[in-house]
């Protein structure tokens, strides 16, 4: 069975049947790798604008987040890139590097930096930024906005709960 993605691509579904009989210790499915399998779906739409423009995607997730944010510390900048902080140290070396980014001491803290976009890492986000646009044009066209909007928010709530529960202490701990 062939699945469409976007831009001509394609990809094989493979559908494995599991035993009812096998000894599993296990009732759900595998939410995380699911999650995985959905963002290289996803990415595989995005990767040809990102690899044209010369950004990894490691990149695009600080450009973007940066655009969204305007100007940020590093561990906030971390975490919401979903970016190790030893990674984004040696990235926001070379997009320093490439007059992407701007690193400052922050003014309350000179221990800590603030980090924002340069002009010319503005100017490539905002030049890839109908591009990228338009994969998400399609991604809607493809299933639909009310599916899309829905997605967005169960996801989102989903983090939210997980969040929330990980901040209270554990029975028996």
């Amino acid at each position: 069975m062939k699945h469409r993605l976007g831009s001509g691509q394609t990809y094989r579904a493979v559908f494995v049947l599991i035993d009812p009989l096998m000894n599993t210790p296990f009732t759900h499915r595998n939410l995380p790798h699911l999650f995985l399998h959905a963002r290289e779906a996803l990415m595989q739409c995005f990767r040809p604008i990102l690899t044209e423009a010369g950004i990894t995607e490691q990149q695009w997730r600080v450009l973007r987040t940066l655009y969204d944010y305007q100007q940020i510390d590093a561990a906030t900048l971390a975490k919401e890139a979903q970016i190790l902080a030893p990674s984004l140290t040696r990235m926001l070396k070379v997009l320093e590097s490439t007059d992407m980014v701007v690193r400052m001491p922050d003014p309350q803290d000179q221990r800590r930096q603030q980090i924002s976009l340069s002009a010319h890492g503005r100017s490539t986000v905002g030049r890839l930024g109908p591009e990228i646009e338009g994969v998400y044009q399609e991604l809607e066209q493809q299933v639909g906005p009310g599916l899309l909007e829905d997605l967005y928010e169960r996801v989102e709530a989903l983090i939210k709960r997980v969040e929330e529960t990980q901040k209270k202490p554990r029975s028996g701990q």
